[in-house]
């Protein structure tokens, strides 16, 4: 499975002339990175100033907007992202108000300390009422045994689940090294479907590791402006072509968004 992070909570075109901003932009963007490869597009909005927000007439806007490109080609998976701006229930009630088929949830944001496990619980119990499937990003080793407890203790439900680990910090040249991901692998509990985002140059590097081992990819100007030899990528859709040409070679085959759906515990 490839999911394009187009833009993030971050850059703006001044990093990149291309970075999508606009929902008639991403949703531009979400059908090249389709044609490309890609079966879930990782949707960021920003308000009138380009800054990040989680504001949910925002999401339902870019919603629309590439639905209307794409229909149900791509899954569409908005993010939770505080960036130091919004609290856990703040970022708990534009899940509630968007009801997106996906979002992604930091687990250290949303349930910071002991205090808001009882309100990330309930939330996690809605999400899977309402069938709005849930990626938790896992930063560390710390996370992933935080996250192991909140399953044993029945937090988090269900019996499957999906992560994404992040292989470096949000620091300006930022560089992931491939070398870190074997402690990560190690800590991963069963029953998960794992994805890994990376950062700078290193990415395409990193990813053919986690194809060889049997993850998945998150790609994108988000982490990353930069082809495999260093020159910068014209567009977020060559950074998808890049995984899916390294994906064929190491015979693994792409996954479209109905077959992601199922492998992520959709249905």
């Amino acid at each position: 499975m490839i999911a394009v992070a187009p833009n993030g909570a971050r850059k703006t075109k001044t990093e990149h002339s291309v970075i999508p901003i606009t929902p008639a932009e991403l949703a531009s963007t979400a059908e090249h990175c389709l044609q490309a490869g890609a079966c879930m597009i990782h949707l960021h909005v920003r308000d009138k100033d380009q800054r990040h927000s989680l504001d949910p007439l925002l999401y339902k806007e870019a919603i629309n907007a590439i639905r209307s490109r794409v229909g149900d080609s791509l899954i569409i998976q908005i993010t939770t992202e505080a960036v130091g701006l919004y609290e856990p229930n703040e970022q708990i009630e534009v899940v509630k108000a968007v009801k997106p088929e996906a979002v992604s949830i930091a687990l250290r944001e949303l349930c910071p300390d002991e205090p808001h496990e009882r309100q990330a619980a309930k939330f996690f119990q809605w999400m899977s009422k309402e069938n709005i499937a849930p990626q938790y990003i896992l930063y560390d080793l710390d996370d992933l045994h935080r996250f192991k407890g909140f399953r044993q203790r029945g937090l988090i439900p269900g019996d499957h689940h999906t992560i994404l680990l992040v292989l470096g910090r949000y620091d300006k040249n930022q560089q992931s090294d491939v070398n870190d991901l074997e402690p990560l692998l190690n800590a991963i509990p069963d029953k998960c479907n794992w994805w890994l985002c990376a950062f700078g140059k290193t990415e395409s590097l990193c990813m053919q590791r986690v194809i060889e081992l049997g993850g998945n990819c998150r790609v994108g100007f988000e982490n990353n402006l930069h082809l495999p030899d260093g020159e910068i990528a014209p567009n977020n859709a060559s950074l998808v072509e890049v995984i899916k040409n390294k994906s064929k070679k190491l015979n693994r085959s792409i996954a479209n968004a109905d077959l992601a759906r199922g492998l992520m515990y959709f249905t």
